[in-house]
């Protein structure tokens, strides 16, 4: 009860109220002041502890008032005394009585964290709730207080640590990084405070001082199993992956776990790895220099890396599968690996776990831990736990049952508390803070440290990771490995025990025919169930109108797979469509529990089925599926863009922006240089005779003499000479682009220099217009099509185009429980925007049609390619599949048609017959037109390819129009500036020789030429 009832009856007595409630802070108040001694008869009730809510009766005694109180919690009380004694006293002795009982001591713990480690504060949270909730055997609460870093600095982490350590906690627990746990190992030892760790960092010795190590680890050694593992399989050689300096102190371990001179295998090859793509990489360069050996890899990663590297293996054309053997270091087979991903079938896979799922107790905590919210408790709520996870919990209950000792060995609990710190602050529990940051000196230590660790080491009990005991050195021992194999349909599959005591014990394999396969009946009509969907199964139409029946009604893909199958088996068929037009998922309200084409199969009400059916490990353990008759993934399927035309100035494309503007500076700087060296060189320059009217002559230098054309009397003028240079500045700009157009030109250098500069331009100009003539016809006539995504990682990057999937469909489910980051992140951006989701694929394809490019549809592959060969042919296929996995022919458990469909399938597929099938249903029957090689030959330019040297013809034309005009106007000023005469006459008699020509110039009047 939160609130306080008032006391009824007369002021100052307390005999005069039946019911009476007190707060905690007046019965501590009361039972410092006040005792009693008699036996009395007392109910309490409502105010009582959680966990007794309903009223009991008790007799009780009623003693001195000197026992501590600590154990008072913050709830009330209400007294109802039996007789009209003294309520107080009852009151008093109850609470001295009952309250320590009632309420279970709490025990704080400090808790550091990692960032990233969602799944490992969820399962420690679990833990800590389970073992609080437990009201009938805990004998204490525990009290958490957690902090998350994201820091390895030191000095932060020191201040954290210390902050936990004011709190009056009796332990630690940390899931830390290796940097990280060397600050918070120190301390720990330091101050002899206990401290239990999910993991160990390699890099962690133990102790040659003798002194006791307070850090406990919950992860046994494994690099003795990867020995052995290696032995098992006989590896000569294997190439060891790691990607952190933990990763390489455990090769360290396994060269020190080999006996000198007696090796049974080498480390051939050692490479640190940052990334999937190093790792491919590094593996591609391997196989380059020996392809065909084979080759075993011990991959010491993270999960999320080692999926991903073992994905973009298989995917890789480059690299060998059957080739390749991985044994994954570490525990990160307990992680989740996705059935449905096959990559993970297609190579070989070895790796060790701990949590044995099979065991009752594993099996309770995993039906609790799959309730969880995932959106509460990140990382839980899956039907599988990490090994990191299950080892967090584990060190929790190792708590426990260390601090259930500890409290046996300490009966009287008041009594427990920490002393040493004069003026340390106490904690509500009785306990008395660590100050660490004390300057006196000296450290005081924590006064139970020593006791509690040694409890902690002599803890037995079982846990998610099996039997859990330790050694002197904090480490675990006499632990179990499960080594587990991955299976072609993705599943794992145990193949040995490993223990530190017997090392490694192989497990037989059992092959039990249950009974041998029955004779296939010729003379039996087979069910072959189906399901109507383009362009596998469709309903035939007629040519002549007639009503089609029976088999001959349906044509399609599977139609004519189930009549190949039929013939190579000898067998007759009848087709018959699904009736609830579903393929099959667990509904357990059908009989059989599942639906559709599975469902028919389960109940014997079909023989075979024969459609787009995915094969998958949910469906594979209540049928059987042959091999894959058609390999496919999960594709993107955009509106085709539309092709892009030639622009305007399309004739610039063949060389870049960066080239332009450097021709256009080599232009100027070979002019320059022309010009340059032409000033220099005596030998481009010339003497040019003038008259003595200062007018050059009409003749070359062998001239002396000349008359000036307009001379009155034809007298002879006294000539004279005077040097002149053709290359002047506007005429080596004028050489120079005379030379760029493979033109002429009525000057050229004569000197030496002034003819290497030239010859150099033209080599240059003769590659440049060759390499542009050559790209030119390619740019002028293709069309190209620019689509705004051209692969997942394109999709997933960015937001303008959205994309969604079929609700609740095979791709939806597998992009819900995908692990791989790029999947997860999109997922993501889906499931954040529910309104992505289409309910069918004829939906999802309308909206990919008229979103005008901003929807994006992931689709399985066959259907986007058929799709995309359908009218009105504006859809395509951008980018690789997703993911790869195939559609099979099913029939039911144990039935004798399987081997022998699995057997015609293969041949099928062995003489080309399932690509022809291909090829006839999805792109001879296209309704698209496809531009063959022919076509495109003979594309003409059109204007638009072409308009753009229009445009500079045109627009040359008119600059030379504005220029002559500009030239007529200034030339007309200074003549008659010189000759004094208006500006109009001036243009007159210049507009007279524009039009007349020379034939009749006689205006030297109007220029000062005649008297």
């Amino acid at each position: 009860m939160s609130g306080r009832l008032p006391v009824r009856g007369r002021e100052g007595c307390w005999g005069g109220s039946s019911e009476i409630e007190f707060t905690p802070s007046e019965v501590r108040q009361f039972v410092s002041d006040h005792g009693a001694r008699k036996m009395l008869p007392v109910v309490y009730g409502t105010g009582g502890p959680p966990s007794s809510r309903w009223r009991r009766r008790a007799t009780i005694f009623l003693g001195s008032a000197s026992g501590s109180t600590s154990n008072i919690v913050n709830s009330s009380w209400i007294i109802k005394p039996t007789s009209t004694a003294t309520v107080m006293t009852t009151a008093l002795g109850l609470l001295m009585v009952l309250l320590p009982a009632a309420y279970p001591e709490k025990i704080s713990i400090g808790a550091i964290f990692e960032q990233g480690t969602d799944e490992v504060q969820s399962a420690f949270k679990f833990a800590m709730f389970n073992h609080n909730q437990n009201t009938t055997t805990r004998k204490f609460e525990f009290q958490a207080f957690v902090d998350v870093i994201n820091t390895a600095d030191a000095y932060k982490l020191s201040r954290l640590i210390c902050s936990q350590f004011s709190r009056g906690v009796f332990s630690m627990l940390g899931a830390v990084s290796p940097d990280s746990f060397d600050t918070l190992h120190s301390y720990s030892n330091t101050f002899q405070m206990p401290f239990v760790t999910p993991w160990f960092p390699e890099k962690v010795l133990t102790p040659s001082s003798g002194l006791l190590d307070f850090a406990i680890s919950m992860r046994p050694d494994y690099h003795r199993a990867i020995i052995d593992t290696v032995r098992y399989y006989g590896w000569k050689k294997i190439i060891y992956l790691y990607d952190s300096h933990d990763g390489l102190l455990r090769l360290q371990q396994i060269y020190q776990g080999l006996k000198p001179g007696n090796e049974s295998f080498q480390v051939e090859t050692v490479k640190r790895i940052q990334n999937m793509s190093e790792a491919i990489d590094f593996l591609r360069s391997l196989e380059e220099l020996n392809r065909w050996s084979n080759k075993y890899v011990v991959l010491d990663c993270p999960t999320d890396m080692a999926k991903d590297i073992v994905v973009s293996h298989v995917r890789d054309v480059a690299l060998g599968k059957r080739t390749y053997h991985y044994l994954l270091s570490g525990l990160i087979m307990d992680d989740r690996w996705e059935s449905e991903v096959i990559e993970y079938g297609a190579i070989n896979i070895t790796g060790f776990r701990i949590v044995d799922a099979t065991r009752p107790y594993v099996k309770d905590f995993l039906a609790g831990w799959h309730r969880l919210d995932p959106a509460t408790s990140q990382g839980a709520g899956r039907e599988s736990i990490s090994a990191q996870a299950a080892l967090m919990y584990d060190a929790v209950f190792v708590l426990v049952e260390a601090f259930n000792k500890f409290l046996r060995k300490k009966p009287d609990r008041s009594n427990v508390r920490r002393t040493g710190i004069p003026g340390s602050s106490q904690i509500t529990n009785g306990t008395r803070a660590l100050d660490c940051n004390s300057s006196r000196g000296w450290v005081t230590p924590f006064e139970y440290g020593d006791k509690i660790s040694r409890l902690l080491r002599k803890v037995e009990i079982e846990g998610l990771t099996g039997e859990i005991r330790f050694n002197d050195d904090g480490r675990r021992h006499n632990y179990t490995l499960h080594v587990v194999e991955m299976t072609v349909n993705s599943a794992m599959v145990k193949v040995a025990e490993w223990t530190d005591e017997a090392g490694f014990q192989a497990i037989a394999a059992k092959y039990i025919r249950l009974r041998p396969h029955a004779e296939i009946e010729k003379n039996k009509t087979y069910i072959v169930t189906t399901i109507v969907e383009e362009p596998y199964i469709m309903q035939k139409k007629s040519d002549s109108g007639e009503i089609l029946t029976g088999n001959d009604s349906y044509e399609g893909y599977c139609k004519d797979l189930a009549d190949l199958i039929a013939k190579k088996l000898g067998i007759t068929y009848e087709l018959r469509i699904v009736k609830d037009g579903k393929y099959g998922m667990e509904n357990s309200d059908v009989p059989g529990g599942w639906d559709g084409m599975v469902g028919e199969l389960i109940r014997k009400e079909a023989d075979i089925a024969i459609a787009p059916m995915t094969i998958t490990s949910e469906r594979e353990r209540v049928i059987d599926f042959s091999k894959p008759f058609m390999s496919l993934g999960i594709s993107i399927m955009i509106k085709k863009p539309i092709k892009q035309k030639p622009g305007v100035f399309s004739f610039l494309n063949p060389l870049s922006k960066e080239i332009w503007v450097c021709v256009i500076f080599s232009y100027i700087g070979v002019s320059i240089v022309l010009f340059t060296v032409s000033r220099f060189s005596p030998y481009e320059w010339r003497v040019l005779t003038l008259s003595s009217g200062g007018d050059p002559t009409m003749g070359t230098r062998n001239d002396p003499t000349l008359q000036h054309p307009h001379g009155s009397q034809g007298s002879p003028h006294i000539p004279t000479s005077s040097m002149a240079n053709d290359f002047s500045i506007i005429n080596s700009l004028w050489f120079a682009l005379a030379a760029f157009m493979q033109q002429g030109c009525d000057i050229s250098p004569r000197s030496i220099s002034g003819r290497i500069v030239g010859s150099v331009w033209w080599f240059f100009t003769l590659i440049l217009i060759s390499s542009y003539t050559a790209n030119l016809a390619a740019f002028l006539t293709v069309e190209r099509m620019v689509a705004p995504i051209n692969s997942p990682e394109d999709l997933a990057s960015q937001t303008e185009v959205q994309y969604g999937t079929l609700s609740h469909g095979s791709t939806w489910d597998f992009f819900r429980k995908s692990q791989i980051n790029l999947y997860s992140k999109m997922w993501e951006f889906m499931n954040s925007r529910k309104h992505v989701f289409v309910k069918t694929y004829d939906e999802g394809i309308r909206r990919v049609r008229t979103s005008k490019g901003k929807y994006a549809l992931l689709i399985e592959s066959p259907k986007n390619e058929y799709t995309n060969e359908r009218e009105p042919c504006d859809t395509m296929k951008v980018g690789r599949n997703l993911d790869a996995k195939g559609f099979g022919v099913a029939t039911p458990l144990g039935s004798p048609l399987k081997d022998p469909i699995n057997l015609a399938v293969l041949s099928l597929k062995e003489n080309g017959e399932l690509t022809k099938l291909v090829n006839r249903w999805w792109y001879d029957r296209t309704e698209c037109r496809h531009g063959d090689k022919q076509d495109a030959s003979r594309n003409e330019l059109s204007l638009s390819n072409v308009a753009g040297i229009f445009y500079i013809l045109i627009g040359g034309l008119l600059l030379a129009l504005a220029v002559a005009l500009l030239e007529f106007c200034y030339k007309s000023h200074t003549e008659a500036t010189r000759a004094k005469i208006p500006l109009s006459d001036a243009m007159k008699a210049k507009a007279r020789l524009t039009i007349g020509g020379g034939r009749d110039f006689d205006n030297g009047r109007w220029y000062g030429l005649q008297s």
